[in-house]
């Protein structure tokens, strides 16, 4: 009868090999891909109906460009401010002032609640509920008198629903990146003699990014793809751009899926620079913490 070898004493290729062998099911789960991803693209590039010739000529079409400028021109505005405002409603939450932190808690709550889609729309008919807008003393006399239509334009009211929209997320990703830095960090620091703001700019926020980064690429992401939404206020971005270009000329599909790549390519970019960032952050960590392993060994020597 002859004896099975023994897998420890064969040398490491052998048992690597081996190991393979005894996974037929993730050849055949390869196979399966293989085959459905072949005929994915065959039927991309082989079905004359998606039209790719229309795809290509309306690539370029200066309306989509421009669209393109717009989608991309409020996804970065929005972002901007929804950091600022994100970044104070997240310091009003953790602070010690009941009445701000409750503040904080009710204006998350509130826009989180209400859906992107519908807060577009209000701020779009804000003239419904406030015809005039006006800056003056509060309960006192009014300085400056506006027409609520002619501020809170398209533009306007999307950049606001968005922002709004926007910030009570970023709001939370800040909060729990700044709880993930040990209480620890806090104390040593204040017993070192820095000031809260030193604390904060050089030991909290640094290590609360590695946390904040990776979901904050996605709310970027989403937040492009959600500027498609303004389409239904007449703002022309991306979505808008090409809806104008196939009501005239009927080509639906070719035109929908000229929008569909740039958006893939926008995206692509962002997730390209998101990774760079993680790497940088990931590679700042780990020359801090060599740092801090050489002064433990020096004070360990002495």
């Amino acid at each position: 009868m002859t004896q099975a070898p023994n897998v420890d004493a064969l040398p490491e290729p052998t048992v690597l090999k081996r190991a393979k062998r005894r996974r037929p099911g993730l050849l055949a789960a390869n196979a399966i891909v293989l085959v459905l991803a072949a005929m994915a693209v065959t039927t991309i590039f082989t079905n004359p109906r998606f039209e790719w010739n229309t795809v290509a000529k309306y690539f370029f079409e200066i309306r989509v460009l421009k669209g393109i400028g717009v989608s991309i021109g409020m996804t970065a505005v929005t972002m901007a401010i929804s950091l600022v405002s994100g970044t104070l409603v997240a310091l009003m939450r953790m602070g010690d002032s009941r009445l701000m932190s409750t503040v904080a808690a009710a204006f998350i709550w509130v826009f989180r609640s209400i859906p992107m889609l519908v807060q577009l729309l209000f701020w779009y008919n804000l003239a419904a509920l406030f015809p005039t807008l006006s800056l003056g003393i509060p309960w006192g006399p009014r300085f400056v008198t506006f027409d609520s239509n002619d501020v809170i334009g398209p533009l306007t009211a999307a950049i606001i629903g968005l922002t709004l929209h926007e910030t009570a997320y970023i709001a939370e990703l800040i909060r729990s990146g700044l709880l993930s830095v040990p209480d620890g960090q806090h104390q040593a620091a204040s017993a070192l003699g820095l000031t809260p703001t030193q604390v904060f700019f050089r030991i909290t926020l640094p290590q609360a990014l590695r946390v904040i980064v990776p979901p904050m690429g996605n709310e970027l992401i989403s937040l492009l793809k959600a500027t498609s939404l303004v389409s239904v206020i007449t703002l022309a971005d991306l979505l808008y751009s090409v809806q104008l270009i196939y009501a005239k000329n009927f080509q639906t599909v070719p035109l929908l899926i000229v929008a569909a790549i740039w958006y893939m390519i926008i995206t692509g970019v962002i997730t390209l620079l998101q990774q760079r960032l993680e790497r940088r952050l990931g590679r700042h960590t780990l020359i801090s913490a060599g740092k801090a392993g050489k002064v433990k060994r020096i004070e360990h020597s002495v």
